[in-house]
This record gives C-alpha cells, structure tokens and sequence, in this order.
C-alpha cells in the first residue's frame, strides 16, 4: 500500500526558460549532455541529485527549451548555465529568459 504525501511534504518544481544564443543549429541531445555535465560539475553529486534537473525535450525549439528543477536550487542551476561556454565546437551563450511555477504559465507570460 502506497501513502500519500501532504502537500507540505511534496517537492516544489519551477519551470526555468531558456535560449541558447550561437550562430549555428544545435542537436537537443548535445545541449541536454553539456547542461547536465555543467550542472553536476557544478553542484556537485549531492546537490544535483537533491535539484533533480530534467532537460524537457517536447519544449526544445529552435534552440530555446525549458528545464524542470526543485524551486531550492534555481539560483545554482542558473550558474550553471552560465558557466557553459561550449558545445561541441560552437561558441554558446545560454540566457535564462524566466522561471515560472507552471509551463503554461511560462509560456503565456514569455508569449506576451
């Protein structure tokens, strides 16, 4: 038998949008392997695990994409974006556009 938690016990998720500026095209696997390689490197084993990132691949479009994560560690995944320089041989600047509580909500509010 499987219990419920409460909804104080439940982890609180935040949607963080973001857009990958380079001149060239980029393959979602790449992107997702250089987030994730950037973000453990950076938090550490502990940390990531705790920040639980998720790289959301129905949202990857023309280079921008949305990133799941626990709401305690947004700040560290947002340095850690920034920190990553280089995919593959394309020069890349990521830029964090919102964070958002729902996608939906993320999506409306960049749409306006």
């Amino acid at each position: 038998m499987r219990l419920k938690k409460l909804p104080s016990q439940k982890e609180r998720k935040r949607y963080v949008f973001f857009r990958v500026h380079t001149g060239e095209g980029l393959v979602f696997q790449g992107v997702r392997d250089a987030i994730m390689n950037s973000l453990l490197n950076w938090m550490g084993s502990e940390d990531f695990a705790r920040a639980k990132p998720w790289v959301i691949k129905n949202l990857w479009k023309a280079n921008g994409g949305v990133i799941q994560c626990s709401h305690r560690y947004v700040d560290n995944l947002k340095v850690g974006l920034a920190l990553i320089h280089q995919i593959g041989d394309s020069r890349v600047i990521f830029e964090t556009m919102r964070v958002s509580g729902t996608i939906k909500s993320g999506k409306k509010k960049l749409n306006s």
